[in-house]
């Protein structure tokens, strides 16, 4: 019986040592410290000129950045299908209510090779004057950039895990 667990011991070793040096090791892990590199620095200044505007209710601005075949996909309000339907959304529902702000430490920025870059990240939505009431909610992004002709245009957008942040 002793002899038989040694054996049995001995083969478990020898399985995880041929799976750990025979086959390819894949490391996967989330970036926690930004890349600074060119792509990152400029996907960061567009986020922030986005926001910006949005915050500002700047909404000239904010529809300059988004490409007119824009899809935004939201887990609360469903897809709006062009630029033009999500600077409406924003007009009617965010201007004055709501402002956003990334989450510190959150934001990782991807190539997509002969398109532009997707971003990832977490954001805060705050409600000035009614922050007692109505919260601070928090939720995951990701967005699609293209790069085409020189300028830059968001794309593809998908905001969904909204949920309440605390205060």
């Amino acid at each position: 019986m002793k002899r038989t667990i040694i054996v049995l011991q001995a083969l478990v070793i020898a399985a995880l040592l041929a799976a750990l040096l025979g086959g390819p090791v894949v490391r996967m892990h989330a970036r926690t410290e930004p890349v600074h590199d060119a792509l990152y620095q400029t996907i960061q200044s567009l986020d922030t000129q986005l926001f910006d505007a949005s915050n500002r209710c700047d909404l000239e601005k904010f529809g300059s950045m988004l490409a007119d075949d824009l899809e935004f996909y939201h887990d609360k309000t469903g897809l709006a299908r062009t630029g033009k339907a999500l600077v409406e959304g924003v007009k009617n529902n965010i201007c004055g209510k709501v402002t956003r702000e990334l989450v510190p430490g959150t934001l990782e920025v991807y190539p997509i090779a002969t398109y532009g870059a997707v971003e990832i990240g977490v954001h805060r939505f705050h409600h000035p004057g009614h922050e007692e009431t109505e919260g601070v909610g928090e939720a995951k992004f990701i967005q699609l950039w293209e790069q085409k002709d020189g300028a830059w245009k968001l794309t593809r957008v998908i905001s969904f895990d909204h949920h309440g942040a605390g205060k």
